[in-house]
């Protein structure tokens, strides 16, 4: 039945992706999806759906052999475009040089082979490490197919099948009536309006299927997200409004940039202990400061610990986190307003624009380009860099309220020696910085020029 539902969601997949304008073109396409899905689940052993498989790995399995299927056919769908539209011509024209097709490739080449061999190759790796059961040390390793995977989510194989699903299908209906609506009505703003919102359809559901008995993965799914979000939002208001100051004309404008931007140059860890050497609440900075305001009104105060509190700890991690990534954003965001049509704000102001107006229409437009390129690399420290900061400062506590992804994965895989359980979390991971990454992409098209026009 596994093997059946496979072949049968693979063949589709494959045809949507390929394409399906002709009988032709949709048989080819389902022959792709069934041959990327074979290739998944045949290097698997097709283990997903042996006597003894949990039923989650069967979903799982299915899962997987419908990416790989989609892949299979968007990819060869590509790669046909391309050869189509140099078709004819035998070479490649650059300006007055005539190159033959090897030549891109050949010159490429380089940049290739680095790709295969220090990313493609390791995260094949850590795919292959993520079946396994194997201990840090251990001479000997046994196949645990997707069980890696299966345990961080919930037992029920409906949950995790039906949920995603009906978030994908909400997501491809707002995409369908954003490009169904008549432009300039009000159905096409408020599809615009909406479109944005459909990975939060996706990031709700995700939060179903994450197992949530005996210190599940759902809470390491809730504190990524809640570190995450406040810590890339928070550091690119907080840096655009002080680039946006440090931009205009005051005395002593250059000492005050070259401070601002002096954070970005410590490690995450350092930030951790400076940060830990401050609100530390029995030897901290803040915490002799609080003392000695007590003591000289005459009061009994002290600095509440935030290694306690939930809110506190996170609020912590925040900070730390926003300091740090400052200075980064900070020197972005002045590149980018040094290039701010001045003509365009002379303007405004003559029309009566205030700051406010002039700021929201014409700066913060111009700044398109580069709030996208800080937001996929501010995601990126936030998923990634923040281990040491969090290790200096709660270890994760309390009760595991700061614990995010990238911490659990080198808990379980080098603190517990679980390397299979923390490969399978670090391809998880890798995964939704993937998936987010690309949703940015898709939801930038058409809103973000680089040029003057």
């Amino acid at each position: 039945m596994g093997i059946l539902a496979s072949v049968i969601i693979s063949a589709l997949l494959g045809a949507l992706s390929f394409g399906y304008k002709s009988r032709r073109e949709g048989a080819m396409g389902a022959a792709l999806g069934i041959l990327g899905g074979a290739v998944i689940l045949g290097a698997l052993g097709f283990c997903t759906f042996a006597s003894d498989a949990e039923s989650t790995e069967g979903v799982l399995g299915v899962a997987l052999a419908g990416a790989f299927a989609w892949m299979f056919g968007a990819g060869t769908k590509a790669v046909f475009n391309q050869r189509a539209a140099d078709l004819g011509s035998g070479e490649i024209r650059t300006g007055t040089y005539n190159l033959s097709w090897w030549w891109p490739w050949l010159l490429l080449s380089p940049t290739l082979l680095i790709l295969v061999f220090f990313l493609y190759l390791p995260a094949y790796q850590t795919f292959t490490l993520s079946t396994k059961l194997t201990r840090l040390g251990a001479p000997r390793v046994a196949d645990r197919c997707l069980s890696n995977f299966s345990d961080i989510l919930v037992v029920n194989p409906t949950t995790v099948a039906i949920i995603p699903l009906i978030a994908i299908a909400a997501i491809w209906g707002i995409g369908l009536w954003n490009r169904l609506a008549m432009p300039g009505s009000t159905n096409a703003a408020i599809a615009a309006a909406v479109r944005p919102f459909g990975i939060l359809i996706l990031i709700f559901a995700f939060y179903f299927i994450f197992e949530n008995e005996n210190g599940g993965y759902r809470q390491i799914y809730v504190n990524t997200l809640i570190i995450s979000g406040f810590t890339v939002g928070l550091a690119m208001i907080a840096g655009l409004a002080l680039a946006y100051l440090a931009f205009g004309r005051i005395k002593g404008i250059t000492v005050y940039r070259t401070l601002l931007i002096w954070p970005y140059a410590i490690s995450p860890p350092v930030a951790g202990i400076l940060f830990f050497m401050m609100f530390n609440a029995t030897g901290g900075i803040l915490a002799h400061v609080v003392d000695s305001f007590g003591n000289f009104v005459g009061l009994d105060v002290s600095l509440p610990n935030y290694t306690k509190s939930v809110g506190l700890a996170r609020a912590t991690i925040i900070l730390a986190s926003v300091w740090k990534l400052l200075g980064y954003n900070l020197l972005f965001f002045l590149a980018g307003l040094q290039t701010v049509p001045r003509a365009q704000i002379e303007a405004a102001t003559l029309d009566g624009a205030n700051s406010w107006q002039r700021f929201r229409k014409i700066v913060v437009p111009a700044l398109g380009p580069i709030a996208f390129f800080l937001l996929i690399t501010n995601l990126t420290y936030s998923f990634f860099d923040v281990y040491g900061t969090i290790d200096f400062l709660t270890k994760g506590a309390p009760a595991g309220a700061t614990s995010v992804a990238i911490y659990e994965i080198i808990r379980v895989g080098v603190d517990n020696g679980d390397l299979g359980r923390g490969a399978a979390q670090s391809v998880i991971l890798f995964l939704a910085v993937i998936g987010l990454t690309a949703w940015q992409f898709r939801q930038s098209e058409g809103r973000i020029s680089y040029g003057s026009t």
